[in-house]
């Protein structure tokens, strides 16, 4: 059962790449780049529990907070001016 939600999920994965290449706009790349991003954590996940090493939930934590601050800053660099 693990090994076909691992598919699923480096299937989803692939398709957030594209989506983050072939974008129209930047806010969509950007949201491209997130799901791409947590979609890593939760392959680290699904890895960490089949193999038995609790230490990758400790690697997704970190990535997902990485993952966070990064869409943040990106986001607020872009934002358009409001005047």
């Amino acid at each position: 059962m693990f090994t076909v939600a691992l598919i699923a999920v480096l299937i989803s994965l692939v398709l957030a790449m594209i989506r983050a290449i072939i974008g129209p706009t930047m806010f969509d790349r950007v949201l491209a780049v997130n799901s791409t991003a947590t979609l890593a954590v939760l392959s680290l996940a699904l890895i960490g529990f089949v193999a038995g090493r609790p230490e990758f939930l400790d690697i997704a934590i970190l990535y997902t907070l990485l993952n966070l601050i990064g869409t943040l800053a990106v986001l607020r660099y872009f934002h358009p001016n409001e005047n």
